[in-house]
């Protein structure tokens, strides 16, 4: 009988990592083929961004067409109640990447790591696939969101890009800009594999490492106070990008301090 490859035992190993986690989290995971069921992805995705259903994040057809292209198009379920959903196309092929366009989960369900059954059965189907990474954006903002993707999943911070979407006429986004962190999220690094067994990420701090600020619930602030929350963009983005553009990386997040950067060195 032949061994397995390295790379091969990764494989399987995030397949039973999907498993555990959809186990946890009580749901079922499976990919979304059917007309029906990409439907009820776009009311519910829809739903999560407070779109109208004349304006859905994906239009159907679009989703359709990337169905029968092979990308990935996933739910989560409870029973027959589709209560997450995630969506991502296959980047250039030189490079082996997908790249994770949208995913949500019912607010209904929050708190009981769908989520992170959704993307630990995204990384098994990437990697049966010879798919070694992973790439999505999100509102820096968002220290949910920062954290999940930084420490629970090991994903690597790649860039800051400002506006990026410009105008999106949802219920989340209306009259603020688009920025967004671009991450990367090496599948077969130990940071992932760690991660998804379920060790989240520890970082080392150094002398000297900074930390940008962000509130601990951006949703909150923009009901309550719109300036307030275009202030923190603005700031967190100025904050960012210098010490990004200055050679610097983030290399965690935490709850208390926020982003965490270690500066560039001096040549």
């Amino acid at each position: 009988m032949a061994q397995l490859t390295r790379d091969d035992a990764v494989a399987a190993a995030a397949v039973r990592d999907a498993e555990r986690a959809a186990s946890i989290a009580g749901v079922s995971l499976r990919e979304l083929t059917g007309m029906g069921e990409q439907a009820a992805a776009i009311r519910l995705l829809s739903e999560i961004w407070k779109r109208s259903p004349e304006n859905p994040p994906v239009p159907p057809e679009l989703l359709r067409a990337m169905s029968k292209a092979g990308n990935y198009i996933a739910g989560a379920f409870i029973g027959d109640e589709l209560i997450g959903v995630a969506i991502a196309f296959h980047a250039n092929p030189e490079r082996h990447a997908l790249h994770s366009h949208i995913a949500g989960i019912s607010s209904a369900h929050a708190g009981r790591s769908v989520g992170f059954a959704l993307k630990q059965h995204q990384r098994a189907w990437a990697l049966s696939r010879g798919i070694d990474t992973i790439e999505w954006t999100f509102d820096p903002l968002v220290a949910r969101n920062a954290y999940f993707n930084l420490t629970k999943l090991g994903a690597e911070p790649a860039e800051y890009l400002a506006n990026f979407y410009g105008e999106i006429a949802d219920g989340i986004n209306t009259d603020d800009e688009t920025d967004r962190l671009l991450v990367s999220w090496r599948l077969r690094s130990e940071e992932a594999i760690a991660c998804a067994a379920g060790t989240p990420m520890a970082v080392l701090r150094e002398p000297g490492d900074a930390a940008v600020a962000v509130p601990a619930d951006i949703e909150r602030v923009r009901r309550e106070d719109m300036a307030s929350a275009q202030l923190w963009r603005r700031r967190v983005r100025d904050q960012l990008t210098e010490l990004l553009d200055a050679g610097g990386r983030i290399i965690g997040f935490d709850r208390a301090e926020g982003y965490l950067v270690r500066p560039g060195r001096e040549s």
